[in-house]
């Protein structure tokens, strides 16, 4: 008598990109990277687009359109299947199951969703708006969680969870949106007299911001209010920082099954063709770090400790990209943590990972496997 055997389905991973935030072409790039290194012998992939005006699309399984040619930016209104309609995810936990829906069409079911890949960056994405979704679905996601995801968005909260927890930070003043619209002479007074206490040039950058947009760095008094105009167009909370003089380094921090570890870090070198490591350079111009950085033994291990102090620090999960800064007394400043880095094909992380002995396909395997055994909610 034969026995009918059916195998067993496959874990579902749907991949979310793009979205609503200054940061959605970069968004689109990592998200060909991921899609290009999942193995599908593994996992079922669902490629989800969220358009730059909030829609959820249906996109092509397509990652060579997915990446930067001849500088121009991919968006995912170039990607999804129908200009209208959308993809809808049920916030009922006990249903997983993906519909698409479309004017005159029949809702039509994608199947239930095991884990979703968020490869959002900036707000409306990585800043645990996503995350809080996913938690009230009741669909396990990659990376940190709502907590988390909102604290690495902000970075004067950020900074202000390293200070309690002692790790070292630099020099820095916020303005909050009221003050700038209010009163913009006495906000610019709080700027200048933080530059008399720390000096010039200061760097002028959206609080809630990533991948280097909206930063500019103010050598006097003249150039401030572009600055912060400029700014303030990726978000109504500015940040400024003092210049602090040294090297910058970085330091990947991956979930492993006995808790996170550090990576290698990686050194990104001064670029001679920017003022800083900026957009252009982190993506257009492909600026190369060095991996591993040549700091020496003893820098390695402090910075792989505080890499794994501030993911701890800010309640992470699953991954974590620290940047700091090894100053000319041969400290380390913390400058910003990561908690969706980027995944291009010459992204740092994976890099640090790679040179760290973890492969490129195997980071991504890991991710999705250790949010495959995390519950949502409390934990």
């Amino acid at each position: 008598m034969s026995e009918n055997t059916q195998s067993p389905r496959k874990p579902r991973v749907a991949v979310v990109f793009g979205g609503r935030s200054s940061e959605h072409a970069i968004s689109v790039v990592t998200a060909g990277a991921v899609l290009s290194a999942i193995d599908r012998d593994k996992y079922d992939v669902l490629p989800i687009g969220i358009t730059t005006d909030g829609r959820w699309a249906l996109t092509a399984d397509a990652p060579e359109r997915m990446a930067i040619a001849d500088r121009a930016l991919p968006n995912v209104a170039d990607l999804a299947e129908s200009t209208e309609g959308g993809v809808v995810l049920s916030v009922d936990p006990a249903n997983r199951e993906v519909v698409l829906t479309e004017p005159g069409n029949v809702p039509r079911a994608l199947g239930e969703v095991d884990v979703v890949f968020p490869m959002l960056h900036g707000p409306y994405g990585e800043d645990g708006t996503l995350q809080g979704l996913l938690e009230l679905s009741g669909v396990p996601y990659v990376g940190a969680g709502v907590l988390a995801s909102a604290v690495g968005q902000d970075k004067e909260y950020m900074k202000r969870v390293f200070v309690s927890f002692g790790l070292p930070v630099g020099p820095y003043e916020v303005i909050r949106p009221r003050e700038w619209e209010q009163n913009p002479a006495a906000a610019r007074k709080k700027i200048v007299e933080f530059a008399a206490e720390h000096g010039w040039p200061l760097f002028v950058k959206p609080a809630r911001g990533g991948s280097s947009m909206g930063i500019t760095k103010v050598d006097d008094l003249s150039g401030l209010d572009e600055a912060i105009e400029e700014a303030r167009r990726h978000d109504p909370k500015i940040l400024v920082e003092s210049l602090l003089r040294g090297r910058e380094i970085e330091c990947g921090v991956l979930e492993f099954e006995d808790g996170p570890r550090a990576s290698v870090p990686a050194e990104i070198p001064p670029v001679t063709n920017h003022d800083f490591y900026d957009f252009e350079a982190k993506y257009i111009d492909s600026a190369s770090g060095i991996v591993p950085a040549p700091i020496g033994d003893e820098a390695t291990a402090e910075i792989q400790r505080l890499a794994v102090a501030a993911y701890e620090a800010v309640s992470c999960e699953g991954l974590v990209r620290a940047d700091f800064f090894l100053t000319e007394d041969g400290d380390f400043v913390i400058n910003e943590i990561n908690t969706m880095p980027g995944f291009t094909p010459i992204s740092m992380y994976p890099r640090m990972w790679q040179e760290s002995g973890v492969s490129y396909p195997e980071l991504v395997d890991r991710l999705i496997q250790a949010a495959l055994t995390r519950s949502t909610g409390l934990r």
